[in-house]
């Protein structure tokens, strides 16, 4: 049977690759991927065939890994983080709704077997990294307004804002994009207090993590780049210190048991 794993490899420490997708990896002969995510897989990859795919390629990367797996070749669709996650594996199955609808011809798609593999995202890097910061409900936005109209994702932030959920921000800023990270946080600052912790996440479990702890009146979007994690706190969100140690956390009730 044509195989096709579709799965999140974590945000980057190999410690953090799952098993089942450790397995996978093992398993298939072709990787389909942007090419620095099969850099990060390291020793894992040796003796694969990668397909690497730019930024930009994502439909392309899709199709790809589908026709791969029709030939007959086990093949693995590898995204950071969970590819489930505003990654990878929409596309398949975008892709395979438009074949079921009559808009592709591609019936070979249909008979591959598929598997999704999830993967801890940077959300969850994020918050492991400062202790417990999505303690309670929280929810993710993506600020890219290529596949999302602005208007669109204006509307949740002030959602997000109004529902006093803690927030983790999904392409927070790119080299085209400069503007909508401050203009959420001041929308953020019509809900909650100027205090309010947020953790900005650089390149989370890789080499290059760098860590800033810092509010939401403070934050700035000069301070971010495209490979960066911003998470803000709700209004009860605590930073606390010990030492030289900082911790986020979110209360989720317990001080009246405490």
């Amino acid at each position: 049977m044509s195989k096709l794993f579709v799965m999140g490899m974590g945000p980057g420490d190999l410690g953090l690759v799952a098993p089942n997708a450790t397995k996978a990896l093992n398993a298939c002969s072709d990787w389909v991927a942007y090419g620095y995510y099969l850099e990060l897989l390291g020793a894992l990859s040796e003796g694969k065939t990668f397909h690497d795919l730019p930024l930009g390629e994502e439909i392309g990367r899709a199709r790809l890994a589908l026709e791969l797996a029709a030939q007959g070749k086990p093949t693995a669709l590898i995204s950071s983080g969970d590819i489930g996650i505003y990654a990878m594996a929409t596309l398949v199955f975008e892709l395979l709704d438009q074949q079921l609808q009559g808009k592709e011809n591609h019936p070979e798609w249909l008979d591959v077997y598929i598997e999704v593999i999830p993967g801890i995202s940077a959300m969850q890097a994020g918050a492991s990294r400062v202790g417990a910061m999505l303690g309670h409900d929280f929810c993710t936005v993506s600020l890219s307004d290529l596949l999302t109209p602005w208007e669109t994702i204006d509307k949740r932030i002030h959602a997000a804002g109004a529902g006093d959920f803690v927030i983790s921000f999904y392409n927070p800023v790119s080299k085209k994009r400069d503007w909508q990270l401050n203009h959420a946080r001041d929308v953020l600052l019509q809900y909650r207090p100027a205090s309010t912790p947020v953790m900005i996440g650089r390149q989370l479990t890789r080499p290059e993590e760098h860590i800033t702890f810092t509010t939401l009146a403070e934050l700035e979007a000069k301070d971010v780049d495209m490979f960066t994690m911003v998470s803000i706190g709700n209004s009860e969100s605590r930073h606390i210190v010990n030492g030289e140690k900082h911790w986020i956390y979110t209360p989720r009730g317990y001080s009246k048991k405490l």
